[in-house]
């Protein structure tokens, strides 16, 4: 009679071999490399040089987080897109949903017969899995985006095609964006100021304060001369600035300078403020996987 395959030595099979035990003192410790603070700025200054081709330039920390698999932080991708005057960029990524913000430079992006005609500070998202192609117009564009993408790698998940996603085509324009923020920048800075912010959602995701499902994305401010109050939460935050002269975070025993259209990140949990010095209002951009903490009931924010 055969062996069966399955059979090994010991009275163990194939799948018996595969198993592995762990106990600890402390099973609450775990090994994962820590999310740094940084800043990307040898990637920021290739998206802004006139000669830079056109394409993406990922911010990716997926080595020193200790992953097979591009990564900003553990449950984001960020990335540049560089579209060179009346080019055309054809994309698509294994996410829920991807999220642009129009640094410098008009165009359209066409997702089947989704068609978001953009400008600069406009912000616009499309379902993850679709093909997207992004047109500039007669002068070099400059996009700024987030996914997912991690999140799902964790898995080896593949998206739901466009007309199945729970995320849709949203189109937040620039204009718009600054008549919400009159009645923001009015409101009373009091102890429970968190930040002079207005977060994007959108219609399909039913009333709640996120852009995708798992991430929650704002444009934030602060007056010159002001400082946001310390203050720490569980999510990671991939920070965008758009205006930042003068301005400094402190996140821990660090400070980080910021510089105009320069990417940092905060880590979860990290006591952290932001100071500006400058001449003029700040303003930045954030993702956050906060959202996913919202779902898991562990945003973890306090002011201390």
């Amino acid at each position: 009679m055969a062996a069966d395959p399955n059979e090994q030595q010991h009275g163990q099979t194939l799948f018996s071999q595969r198993a592995r035990y762990h106990s600890s003192e402390n099973n609450f410790e775990f090994s994962w490399p820590a999310v740094p603070v940084h800043q990307f700025v040898e990637e920021r200054d290739h998206a802004l040089a006139e000669h830079t081709p056109t394409g993406l330039i990922p911010l990716d920390l997926g080595d020193e987080l200790g992953l097979d698999y591009p990564a900003t932080t553990p449950t984001l991708l960020t990335r540049y897109a560089k579209i060179c005057a009346d080019e055309a960029l054809s994309v698509s990524f294994k996410a829920a949903g991807t999220v642009y913000y129009v640094i410098r430079g008009e165009g359209c992006s066409t997702q089947d017969n989704n068609v978001i005609e953009w400008g600069a500070g406009d912000l616009f998202c499309f379902p993850g899995a679709g093909k997207t192609v992004h047109q500039a117009g007669g002068r070099d564009s400059l996009l700024f985006l987030a996914t997912n993408e991690p999140l799902l790698s964790i898995d080896r998940l593949s998206p739901p095609p466009p007309g199945e996603a729970v995320v849709e085509a949203v189109h937040w324009p620039a204009d718009e964006i600054t008549r919400q923020f009159e009645p923001v920048l009015r409101r009373p800075i009091t102890e429970k100021t968190s930040g002079h912010a207005v977060l994007f959602s959108s219609s399909a995701l039913g009333g709640s304060t996120n852009i995708l499902p798992t991430v929650n994305c704002a444009v934030n401010t602060l007056e010159s001369g002001k400082d946001q109050r310390p203050h720490r939460h569980n999510g990671v935050a991939v920070t965008l600035c758009i205006r930042g002269q003068g301005v400094y975070s402190q996140i821990e025993d660090q400070r980080v300078d910021w510089i105009d259209f320069g990417v940092q990140i905060t880590p979860p949990a990290a006591l952290h403020s932001h100071h500006n010095r400058g001449p003029e209002r700040m303003e930045c951009l954030i993702f956050q996987d906060e959202a996913l903490h919202y779902y898991t009931r562990t945003p973890g924010f306090s002011w201390t």
